[in-house]
């Protein structure tokens, strides 16, 4: 009796501790999970409420860090500068910003030179950071890439700067001429002679103002607005008469050929100086007793039928250097030869816009000594309504040129105008 009393009080007393056990074994396995381990510290949970939301609409970069510079939240801009890399923040400066906010709660900004990932060319992006905190624990970083603007301000800089000298070298003639006519007053060959350049100074700049009003049209008007399908060969035609003296003067002759009856659709004018300008630079690049060559032809691409129309001289050819940049505002291959010619820098620039602006191309083919060939790729008449919506933005000089890297095909004869 008092054996079964025992063992009846030892399984209470079993049970008893059993329960104690368990229940203690429930409260700390809740613990445990309430308690943030050091994966949850870096999901979105901790951040506050609506934060998520907001960094994934905008367009800066974001990363959002905690008190061990660990990161929390990056935007996946912020990845594709290379701010974050293995989960912290891999340049050292913001991450100096983002201690110096934590420790006293003010915002902080600057702009910094990163280095471009995946170039060996030592190219810099232009970034403005801008840190504040977020909360108790967490500081936010916003990276905005200032390279595409800076880029863009230097361009308009330079333009406004080679437009000042431009104007102010015939300006400055005329005002030296001018001066010298009235000093020599007494002497009629001198004034016809100073006359004569006076002359020759007020033609450049007004072909200079004027070359300045079509680039700035040709970029800033859509020319398909008024588009109408232009015969090719009228272009041509065109082309040659406008040359026509120049080209008699240095007893250049000057060719026509390729295909009959092609069309292209787009702004008459703007085309017709397009080519124009292409045939003046080759008879302006030529020597004495040579041949310019104009040749269409229709050829097939992918995206539609192309207009092709090739100008090719013999002149002194363009190097390798200068292949990139003829087609920049202002650039000359020659600025001795420019300034004999006339010529102001912009024509080239002028063709290039055209192009674009009608969904095509301007590409260039040239050996030192040996003479190049320029090339306009236009959509065809039909092909090209398609297009129309298609054309690239325009934006400045420093797009830089397609080049060709064989010489161009020949097309069939030409037939010598008179």
């Amino acid at each position: 009796m008092d054996v079964n009393a025992a063992v009846a009080a030892a399984a209470a007393i079993a049970g008893v501790l059993t329960g104690v056990i368990a229940m203690l074994a429930f409260r700390w396995s809740e613990r445990e999970q309430k308690r943030p381990t050091r994966t949850s510290l870096h999901t979105d949970p901790v951040l506050p409420p609506g934060v998520d939301t907001v960094l994934s609409v905008l367009r800066s970069s974001a990363v959002v860090l905690d008190e061990g510079d660990t990161v929390v939240k990056a935007s996946s801009a912020a990845y594709a500068l290379g701010l974050v890399r293995g989960g912290k923040l891999a340049i050292e400066p913001m991450t100096q910003m983002a201690r110096d906010t934590r420790r006293d709660g003010e915002i902080r900004q600057v702009e910094l030179d990163l280095p471009r990932r995946g170039t060996g060319r030592g190219e810099a992006l232009a970034v403005s950071a801008r840190v504040a905190p977020l909360g108790s624990r967490l500081v936010l970083l916003l990276v905005e890439d200032l390279t595409e603007a800076r880029r863009i301000e230097a361009v308009r800089r330079d333009f406004v700067a080679n437009v000042s000298h431009e104007l102010k070298t015939p300006v400055g003639a005329l005002s030296l001429l001018s001066e010298a006519v009235m000093g020599a007053s007494d002497d009629p060959e001198a004034v016809e002679r100073f006359a004569g350049r006076m002359q020759i100074e007020a033609t450049r700049l007004t072909n200079l103002v004027q070359e300045l009003i079509d680039l700035s049209r040709v970029q800033n008007d859509d020319p398909l607005e008024d588009a109408e399908p232009v015969r090719v060969d009228e272009l041509v035609a065109e082309a040659i008469d406008r040359c026509r003296h120049q080209a008699g003067t240095k007893q250049i002759t000057m060719a026509a050929g390729g295909t009959a009856d092609l069309h292209v659709w787009g702004n008459r004018g703007q085309l017709a100086a397009a080519l124009g300008n292409l045939v003046e630079n080759a008879v302006n690049y030529s020597p004495a007793r040579t041949r310019v060559g104009i040749a269409a032809r229709k050829m097939s691409a992918p995206g539609g039928d192309l207009i092709e129309v090739a100008v090719t001289d013999q002149g002194i050819g363009i190097s390798d250097k200068d292949k990139e940049r003829v087609f920049e505002r202002f650039y000359r291959v020659d600025p001795a030869r420019s300034r004999h010619t006339g010529g102001t820098g912009l024509g080239l620039a002028i063709v290039k816009h055209v192009a674009a602006s009608h969904g095509g191309e301007v590409t260039v083919w040239s050996s030192e000594g040996q003479g190049s060939t320029f090339t306009l790729r236009l959509p065809e008449a039909g092909a090209a309504r398609d297009r129309a919506s298609q054309h690239p933005d325009l934006d400045d000089e420093d797009g830089q040129p397609t080049t060709e890297t064989s010489p161009y095909e020949p097309l069939p004869a030409p037939e010598v105008l008179p």
